[in-house]
């Protein structure tokens, strides 16, 4: 039985949402001040966090999926 070949993009596809929300949620423990160690970092710091989690896994697996759909 052969692999498919596309899963390595599929899996690509995955990993690039779940980056994503793994810095969203990063943003919002800044934002909560829940922990300690994160106490001394800026508000700002936590926003700017949100919003490239959020454009990450909205807009990058739409952008990879596009260039793998042009044909060279």
């Amino acid at each position: 039985m052969s692999r498919d070949p596309a899963l390595p993009r599929f899996m690509a596809l995955q990993v690039a949402r779940l980056g994503g929300a793994v810095i969203a949620l990063l943003g919002v423990v800044i934002l909560s001040h829940g922990q300690k160690m994160l106490a001394a970092v800026p508000d700002a710091v936590g926003d700017m966090l949100i919003v490239a989690g959020a454009v990450a896994f909205f807009f990058v697996p739409v952008a990879l999926a596009k260039r793998w759909k042009r044909r060279p």
